[in-house]
């Protein structure tokens, strides 16, 4: 694909309109429009600002073939956590915004009222040769102070992944639990239900956490 029309489609892709992306880049939107018909190319600056809003690399936005998945967009996150003794499994939507090998996420929903634990939080994810996925994150609600390590193994295919989470809860300083991501919020929680019934997974959770 050309230059032109990978603007064009990762903008669409994102829900960008022409407009938003000016904005995002700091350039006339006259000016994207341009560039997405081909009738001029952007600087380099330009183009890495492109490249940055629409999450992907310069050498991406120049039509350079890459193998590297790209799990850019909205997903369902669902995690097993606990609140005073008890088991609770949120699910709430997040966005990916990919660079690179570098994942930016944050939430979009809450998934549970404030009063049951559920909070809006960010994070980063790094994607390993296309099979794992490690981070951290940090709540984004001022007064939660949750804050902790992701690490995920993910489907072939790219469409879901399952793991674990590691950090500062309401139950804890060290806490742990399952966590999993897909395209929707039963496939999330069905991966959730799926972990727990593992054996061996459940036994390595139990180590973990003793």
């Amino acid at each position: 694909m050309e230059m032109h029309e990978i603007i064009r489609q990762r903008r669409t892709e994102q829900g960008m309109s022409q407009a938003d992306l000016a904005a995002r880049v700091g350039v006339d939107k006259r000016q994207i429009r341009r560039y997405e018909s081909g009738d001029t190319q952007p600087t380099l600056s330009v183009g890495k600002a492109i490249a940055r809003a629409l999450g992907i690399t310069l050498d991406q936005l120049a039509g350079e073939e890459s193998h590297r998945l790209d799990l850019s967009g909205q997903w369902w996150a669902s995690w097993q956590t606990s609140m005073q003794g008890q088991e609770v499994i949120t699910a709430q939507e997040v966005l990916f915004r990919q660079q690179g090998e570098l994942i930016h996420v944050e939430t979009i929903t809450r998934g549970i009222d404030v009063e049951e634990g559920g909070y809006m939080w960010r994070g980063e994810l790094r994607l390993w040769d296309n099979e794992i996925l490690m981070g951290w994150y940090a709540a984004a609600d001022g007064a939660v102070r949750s804050k902790g390590t992701m690490y995920f193994v993910l489907h072939p295919h790219g469409v879901s992944m399952k793991g674990r989470w590691v950090g500062l809860s309401y139950d804890g300083e060290i806490m742990t639990g399952w966590g999993a991501i897909g395209k929707n919020e039963e496939d999330a929680r069905a991966l959730i239900e799926e972990l727990k019934r593992d054996p061996a997974a459940a036994k390595a959770l139990e180590t973990a956490m003793s």
